[in-house]
């Protein structure tokens, strides 16, 4: 998988890809585009076998103050309607690629996660938090409507429809405790311990059998339309692919030898 990337932060390792956006200094905002590299590596993703789990890191405190005032706001406000939904499914397509890229994403969030920030937090599998970060979706405050990139349909899955709709029509704050409290955050940790933390927990998904990882992943974002009887019948296909895997076989075997079994993805 391609490191070389100019609009935020990128290093692989062990398995594990580490981004972050790189503006600490504005606390790391989105520009036109940060998206749509960001789109393009996420959607490239699903075709790397280098890398077997993501961390979405913060970087100088924050995790991202989401889209630009001056760089997109601005020049927003002056476009027309066709460059607007251009726009609009561009982002939109930053989740739809995060959510398919078929690895497991560990959002570690420290300090400001707001507005498209707070999406892609939300967009991730995992989110470990610190006590200073501070989540909004920000959109009816500038104007606009709640339901950004997906926020309607996947923010009331987390954290329950009531919530939600408190959050994207107020545009307020949820503070960590309440994050952790409502389901948002998996855990609270110190600033000090955040990466390490969210590189544990990559790092113990990856050794897992990556590719019933992937599957696991594909079909938490396709059950949401099934009815149960099909989400059971998807299910039992899915399985029955996992089990056709060596690394199925390898834990069986290590099972039988009282050893911990080591997976390889295939």
């Amino acid at each position: 998988m391609r490191t070389n990337v100019e609009h935020f932060k990128c290093g692989i390792e062990d398995g594990i890809a580490t981004i972050a956006l790189d503006r600490p200094e504005r606390k790391n905002p989105l520009t036109f585009e940060s998206y749509a590299e960001l789109r393009d590596w996420f959607r490239d993703l699903q075709y790397a076998d280098d890398v077997n789990a993501v961390v979405f890191a913060s970087n100088g405190g924050n995790f991202s103050s989401g889209g630009d005032v001056h760089d997109i706001i601005g020049p927003l406000t002056k476009m027309s309607m066709k460059e607007l939904l251009a726009f609009t499914r561009m982002t939109g397509d930053l989740v739809k690629a995060m959510v398919n890229c078929g690895k497991p994403i560990v959002a570690a969030i420290d300090g400001i996660c707001v507005g498209a920030g707070a999406i892609i937090a939300m967009a991730s599998d995992l989110r470990i938090a610190t006590p200073e970060a501070k989540v909004a979706f920000l959109f009816t405050r500038v104007g606009l409507a709640g339901c950004d990139m997906g926020a309607c349909a996947i923010l009331p899955r987390i954290i329950g429809q009531g919530r939600a709709a408190e959050l994207l029509y107020t545009g307020r704050s949820m503070s960590a405790e309440e994050g952790h409290a409502w389901g948002f955050h998996n855990k609270l940790v110190a600033a000090d311990e955040l990466s390490s933390e969210a590189h544990a927990l990559a790092s113990r998904i990856a050794a897992g059998p990556t590719f019933g990882n992937m599957m696991t992943k594909t079909m938490l974002a396709q059950e949401w339309s099934m009815s149960i009887e099909q989400a059971i019948e998807a299910e039992a296909q899915a399985q029955a692919i996992c089990m056709q895997t060596a690394d199925f076989e390898r834990a069986y075997t290590a099972f039988v030898a009282k050893e911990k079994p080591v997976f390889e993805g295939n």
